[in-house]
């Protein structure tokens, strides 16, 4: 009995973690680039539903984006388990990385962060 209820914990976790990401686009690369090239302000999230990392982080980038001053960066979610090309073109190794890019290059990045104020820095990058 005790493992079920362990599982079912589990379960409406991973379904929470990924809610709370969709407000954010899916990284798709013909976009990534576009922006990219346009020299817009860029967040690439890589999240796994499994990570207890990412699931702590999502709700804090979430907020952090919410904020006026980071209402023009474009925020994409890669998925860590399905998207490994993704990860190869980024040089991404670890979910819970967090890559921000200002005039079409990085000017950033994270792992494993879920402070408000380490979130917060990261993104004053693309600005």
């Amino acid at each position: 009995m005790k493992y079920f209820f362990t599982l079912i914990t589990v379960v409406i976790s991973m379904f929470f973690s990924v809610v709370s990401f969709a407000e954010s686009s899916p990284f798709n690369d013909a976009k990534f680039e576009a922006d990219l090239k346009s020299g817009k302000p860029i967040v690439v999230a890589v999240h796994a539903p499994w990570c207890s990392t990412c699931r702590a982080q999502a709700p804090v980038l979430k907020e952090e984006l919410s904020k006026k001053e980071f209402q023009n960066i474009t925020a994409l979610y890669v998925d860590f388990d399905s998207q490994k090309e993704v990860l190869k073109k980024l040089g991404v190794r670890r979910q819970s990385t967090l890559i921000v890019f200002k005039d079409g290059k990085e000017v950033g990045r994270s792992l494993g962060d879920t402070t408000a104020f380490g979130i917060e820095s990261l993104l004053q990058k693309a600005l």
